[in-house]
């Protein structure tokens, strides 16, 4: 069986995200939507929030797991029996980012292979980082998200 982890912080998780999803279900047995927690960074979005709400957004597909975790992203995948780490590039800035992220997860587990899924073109705009912006000063960001608030 072919196991994917999408590891992230989703911190919310957007359309964008849901695309990669989706399109890598046509390729993975399983996905495993893997919510990290960085005790470096403060969520905007409660995790269990957002668990939920991903879980709601694959509520009709059994292939898609949403787990949070809070060890490293290649330990995380091994120990969920998954060979294969999905990433999402919107550009040539996050393949540097997740290159570099690549390597240092198959140095940890070397049976790892990162598979890089390229955004639709119709949403590689959208960032986490936006749509909080966007949030944190009262803008409605339902347009981003393949939920509600």
């Amino acid at each position: 069986m072919r196991i994917a982890v999408f590891p992230g912080s989703f911190d919310p998780f957007t359309k964008g995200h849901e695309d990669v999803v989706r399109r890598a279900l046509e390729v993975f047995d399983k996905v495993i939507v893997g919510i990290g927690y960085n005790p470096k960074k403060e969520r905007y979005f409660p995790l269990d929030v957002m668990q939920a709400r991903i879980e709601a957004t694959f509520k009709d597909e059994p292939r898609v797991e949403v787990l949070a975790y809070d060890n490293l992203t290649a330990e995380f995948a091994s120990a969920q029996g998954a060979n294969f780490l999905l990433r999402g590039l919107r550009n040539t800035t996050d393949f540097e980012y997740e290159n570099s992220i690549a390597q240092a997860n198959r140095s940890v587990y070397p049976d790892l292979e990162t598979v890089f899924l390229i955004t639709s073109p119709a949403l590689a705009y959208i960032s986490s980082s936006i749509v909080r912006e966007l949030h944190r000063f009262g803008r409605n960001v339902d347009a981003f998200l393949p939920y509600k608030l």
